[in-house]
């Protein structure tokens, strides 16, 4: 990792590849058995204690959901022989499924982030992968995109974790020729799994990220937990922390986490605990953001490395100067976070922490 400079998104690359490097983007649909129902309790299909949900678990019918998959130029279903790595993106509390794709917007007929994704392969930077950009909201509600923090909607987004290990991953390394299987339950196996899945999200998707990837709080309505809020000003307050997902990711970004993301004492102390080296933690805000800058970037990342104890090899920090809480940090971020990933001229992971500033594009 330490051969790759982080910089701005280059013009060219917003543009559209060269065709036979142009990637196919496929809406696809999957079972869900593991969600929120109009009660708040957790459907589930699986044996999760109440006192790990924080809630009431149940029986119930599964749901359908919708994803999209962006598969790589080339790709061939019937080729077993060549597999891919994994990076789920994820949406922020507005948005949905769409959102990485309508909101960097279009260039040569085609969408700007699928184009960033085309020329990092085409220009060799990356190896040819997978990304499969998911709706967040693990509720029987999931397509209501409101901002209610009272909803089972926004409830769902604190629940991703349990559909995204038992319902998305199992149903994408299934279907597509994926280096990781998660029915390989070994101990070699998932330390092997771990290094070919990604994930990152923007805004409440960052925050999904780090809290559900290393332990963080989720969190609930202050009317439904009899508890206190978190100082957000929104009604919500922490609950039970997750169980984590260190053992299903080994690269994990954020960008413009939002501010229900847990401190950074907490998010460390779980990665200490698990003892999975983390490869790559890539954090990265606007300085004008004033949403996520002090709320949320500022509390999760201070004290995060120290409380992990060693177990994340590189941890980049990001500032742009004078953004705001847009998709100008946004593409950056994936830009530069899946060249660290799954870059092809990174060097042997080294104990590895940068703090950097960059101007805004």
């Amino acid at each position: 990792m330490g051969n790759i400079n982080i910089t701005a998104v280059p013009d060219e690359y917003k543009k559209a590849a060269p065709e036979q490097y142009r990637g196919k983007l496929c809406e696809v649909i999957y079972e869900v058995h593991n969600y929120i129902n109009s009660d708040r309790k957790l459907v589930t299909n699986q044996n999760i204690s109440p006192e790990e949900a924080g809630r009431e678990t149940v029986k119930d019918n599964a749901i359908d959901k919708s994803c999209y998959v962006y598969l790589p130029a080339g790709y061939d279903e019937n080729d077993k022989s060549k597999k891919y790595d994994v990076m789920y993106l994820l949406h922020g509390v507005g948005g949905n499924r769409f959102e990485w794709l309508y909101g960097s917007g279009r260039e040569d007929d085609n969408f700007v982030i699928c184009n960033i994704f085309d020329n990092l392969i085409a220009n060799g930077e990356i190896e040819p992968l997978i990304v499969v950009i998911p709706e967040g909201r693990s509720a029987h509600d999931w397509t209501d995109t409101s901002f209610n923090s009272e909803g089972t909607n926004l409830l769902g987004f604190y629940y991703f974790d349990y559909e995204l290990r038992y319902d998305l991953i199992p149903f994408i390394e299934s279907n597509y020729n994926t280096y990781a299987d998660i029915r390989r339950t070994a101990p070699e196996d998932i330390a092997y799994n771990r290094m070919h899945r990604a994930i990152s999200g923007l805004s409440m998707g960052g925050m999904q990220s780090l809290n559900l990837t290393f332990g963080g709080y989720r969190c609930d309505h202050v009317k439904y937990i009899n508890g206190n809020d978190g100082g957000w000003r929104n009604g919500l307050g922490n609950t039970v922390r997750t169980p984590g997902m260190e053992d299903l990711f080994a690269y994990v970004g954020a960008y413009s986490n939002a501010p229900t993301s847990s401190d950074g004492s907490i998010l460390g102390t779980d990665i200490a605990a698990k003892k999975l080296q983390i490869q790559l933690l890539y954090m990265t805000c606007g300085t004008a953001d004033g949403i996520a800058y002090q709320m949320g970037y500022e509390r999760a990342v201070n004290g995060l490395a120290e409380a992990a104890q060693g177990y994340i090899d590189n941890f980049y920090k990001v500032l742009i100067k004078d953004a705001g809480h847009d998709f100008n940090v946004w593409n950056n971020g994936a830009y530069n976070f899946l060249r660290l990933a799954f870059g092809r001229c990174r060097s042997e992971s080294v104990p590895n922490s940068v703090s950097l500033m960059l101007d805004k594009g």
